[in-house]
């Protein structure tokens, strides 16, 4: 264990220096206890050491010789004198007193912890092997930046000495980002669903040198007896050490068994055939019988927005004709738009309701849970002709335009759901929370009683004594209370707004966790060319365009994605999602631009999962690729969670390359992933949203529709139609007659489309047959109706 002191490097003795910059007193936190007292810091473990650098510093280290305080200081100097380290143990001139190796990461998640007393180690085998040479169990912490409760659990226990000194004597502490390592995350994470029967983060995993789990959960209080807990942290730490050390065969054998569930987990059973017809029926009627029929989305709490399957729901309606369906699917999206989780100030939805009623939010925001409503609530607008949810997409994306990109154009991943508050402590949600003083100063009284009338807000507030804002009525039912039009009240909220969230800047912001991820961005550049094209933005299909260029220049390495980016460097082995939601967002910049390079560079991303990612066999895709890191487990994802699995997106990706190149190819790779997946939808197929979205294409296969337009021709009659239609599935374009003809070269699907006539000329065409020409769009509607 480090103590605080100024001592000579000693072999025997935990080595301790002074940075010259960054703000920061490093304490090189070594192996101390009985097996590695002996143990030096620097040469025989440099090269190790060098591979779990950042790539910033990487280029520094020479023949694997640096020293880990050299790395530190080296790290130190980089980082620069604007550094502040995130700890409560600081000196007197507010200087980190320990600092760890995870400073040597580029993860925020990471940094976070690179200041605790505990000696953290970034996944790798460097620790793995010294787990092993001192005869260690492993404590596994993953967690990600914007984490409440992972925030939590670091101040009771990861900055805690006493706990932190008895971690660094008995165990390997290693610290996953589960945001940049799915892979670690989705393992361990089954392993603690199978031992606890739930999970969540900060997840905690008792881990043998093998990388095998024992034993684990997710949160624990620090000690027996905080927040009504029997048994604390601390006890569990030492229990499980002694029986570790007293009964180590049977902790190798439960951790043998354990491995094998989790590969059984993670591995769905081949299916050998296709999904039986009425699986996506079961679906919709198992959403049906856990409706909240009051509040929308699954009965209960908490509440996501990923758990009820919007998107399906509507297109169930559309082929069916099943008002249920269409009405569920409206409501949540009303629901969930009117109550607190959506952010009515600023824009953007936080992470989930804590509550039924969708009011209470846990206050992260995540990039990925943006990008996924906004096409949700772009089909709902389409489905209804509800011009509230057309609105809620477009503040949703101006949020993510204003707050969540950077100057290059890629997105961040999210916020942090605690703030500081005036007392300098930091609590969840006041940032975006609101007594009726605050609601006074900000807008006067007049104004503050409008808002207070419209946002719910009173003098005992409803989160911990202060207001979440939301909209206990429509504002077409308040208006005649306030004594004013629907149209003025509209027009009065809106500069409500404005002087609420200007206020709001001034308040200390939400941490942001400014990485940039693969997947995370592809799933946004897709909500941005999809809002582009149904809302007629340029803007947005810029905003798509320049991510997209921001990914393909800094994060495609030889044909495969990178996982993450951060500060000026790419790192980390791109997934299945990264190739996957990217891959759908080229698809999708494609379909709005009709710029071939979109469709070239999603041609060559399929076939890097073609070769890298398939599972020959049996079909589908695995999540690493074939010379990925081998960890206990391989999976293959299919269940849907906060985030659609990288197969149902990835099988979506290749009926869509079949709709716009007519290659038989892709069709029978589709139908080779569906069989190998059928067994687990027909057992479970509520577990199945994204999944079956793509199986509906399959099954009814969508139309394709090209609309050719003349140089000067006018084209608004189509455009105006086809923007607000629900076609969902379908792939509608629309092109020049030089477009066209440039098109036809790489796809038989744009061949001898012309423009009649010299007219707008719509053809309507599914699995490359077309149906006779039309010019008007109303002729055009009747084709697609019809078939």
């Amino acid at each position: 264990m480090s103590v605080k002191g100024n001592f000579a490097f000693n072999r025997r003795h935990t080595t301790i220096f002074r940075a010259a910059s960054a703000g920061i007193g490093l304490i090189v936190l070594t192996l101390s206890g009985h097996a590695c007292s002996n143990e030096p810091v620097g040469n025989g473990m440099a090269t190790e050491l060098s591979e779990s650098l950042s790539a910033v510093a990487r280029p520094q280290i020479k023949g694997g010789k640096m020293t880990l305080e050299d790395q530190i200081r080296l790290m130190a100097r980089r980082r620069g004198d604007d550094y502040r380290p995130r700890t409560r143990h600081l000196d007197d001139q507010g200087r980190a007193i320990y600092t760890n190796r995870l400073f040597l990461e580029s993860s925020p998640y990471l940094l976070q912890h690179a200041h605790n007393p505990v000696d953290w180690y970034p996944w790798g085998d460097e620790a793995f092997d010294t787990a092993r040479r001192l005869d260690r169990p492993v404590l596994l912490s993953v967690g990600y930046s914007t984490c409440h409760w992972c925030h939590v659990m670091e101040e009771e226990s990861f900055e805690d000495v006493e706990i932190a000194r008895y971690i660094n004597d008995n165990y390997i502490a290693v610290k996953v980002d589960r945001e940049e390592r799915p892979d670690v995350d989705a393992i361990y994470m089954s392993a603690v669903q199978a031992i606890t029967g739930r999970g969540g983060w900060p997840m905690t995993v008792w881990l043998t040198p093998d990388r095998k789990p024992f034993y684990g959960g997710t949160y624990f209080p620090a000690r027996d007896g905080d927040r009504g807990s029997p048994v604390g942290f601390l006890t569990m730490l030492k229990k499980i050490r002694e029986s570790y050390d007293e009964k180590r065969d049977l902790v190798a054998q439960s951790a043998g068994e354990l491995a094998r569930v989790v590969g059984q987990m993670l591995t769905p059973a081949a299916g050998g055939r296709l999904p039986p017809d009425g699986v996506m029926d079961r679906a919709v009627s198992s959403s049906k019988n856990h409706f909240d029929a009051v509040n929308g989305g699954i009965a209960g709490a908490p509440k996501f927005p990923s758990s009820l399957p919007i998107r399906l729901l509507l297109r169930h309606h559309r082929r069916s004709g099943d008002v249920d369906s269409l009405n569920m699917a409206l409501l949540t999206l009303e629901k969930m738009a009117a109550g607190g989780m959506n952010d009515q100030v600023g824009g953007g939805f936080h992470r989930y309701s804590t509550d039924a009623g969708w009011l209470i939010p846990h206050f992260e925001k995540m990039l990925y849970d943006n990008a996924l409503l906004v096409p949700a609530y772009i089909e709902g607008w389409q489905a209804s002709g509800n011009p509230r949810f057309r609105q809620v997409a477009i503040n949703t994306l101006d949020y993510v335009s204003r707050e969540m990109t950077s100057s290059d154009g890629a997105f961040f991943s999210a916020t942090d759901a605690d703030s500081l508050t005036p007392s300098g402590h930091r609590e969840e949600g006041w940032f975006f929370t609101w007594t009726l003083e605050e609601l006074n100063d900000a807008l006067g009284a007049d104004d503050a009683r409008i808002a207070a009338t419209v946002y719910g807000a009173d003098a005992r507030g409803n989160f911990e004594g202060r207001n979440i804002l939301f909209l206990p009525r429509e504002l077409d039912q308040l208006a005649g209370d306030l004594g004013l039009s629907a149209r003025q009240l509209a027009s009065e909220v809106g500069r409500i707004n404005a002087a609420l969230y200007a206020h709001r800047q001034q308040r200390p912001a939400p941490l942001r966790d400014d990485k940039v991820l693969a997947a995370w961005n592809g799933l946004m550049i897709s909500a941005f060319a999809r809002a582009g094209f149904a809302l007629d933005s340029a803007a947005y299909l810029d905003r798509a365009s320049r991510a997209a260029d921001f990914i393909l220049t800094h994060m495609l390495v030889a044909g495969r994605l990178k996982r993450s980016f951060k500060g000026d460097a790419a790192a980390g082995n791109g997934f299945l999602d990264d190739h996957a939601f990217f891959t759908a967002a080229l698809l999708d910049l494609f379909e709005a631009t009709a710029d071939l390079r979109w469709l070239d560079r999603a041609v060559e991303l399929d076939q890097t999962l073609a070769d890298q990612f398939d599972d020959p066999e049996n079909g589908g895709f695995f999540m690493t690729a074939d010379d990925h890191e081998a960890l206990i487990a391989r999976e293959k994802p299919v269940l849907d969670g906060a985030l659609p699995s990288g197969n149902a997106v990835a099988l979506m990706n290749l009926l869509r390359l079949n709709a716009l190149t007519l290659e038989p190819s892709y069709l029978k790779r589709a139908e080779k992933g569906f069989s190998a997946f059928s067994t687990i939808m027909e057992a479970n197929p509520s577990a199945f949203g994204e999944m079956f979205l793509a199986l509906e294409n399959f099954v009814h296969p969508p139309h394709q529709v090209i609309v050719v337009t003349p140089t000067g021709g006018d084209v608004a009659s189509f455009t105006d139609r086809l923007r607000r239609a629900f076609l969902p599935g379908s792939l509608v374009m629309i092109v020049s007659e030089s477009d066209a003809a440039k098109l036809a070269r790489r796809s038989a699907l744009f061949r001898e489309k012309i423009a009649v006539g010299g007219k707008a000329t719509a053809y309507a065409c599914r699995s490359g047959a077309c149906q006779l020409p039309v010019t008007t769009a109303d002729a055009l509607m009747q084709q697609l109706a019809a078939s």
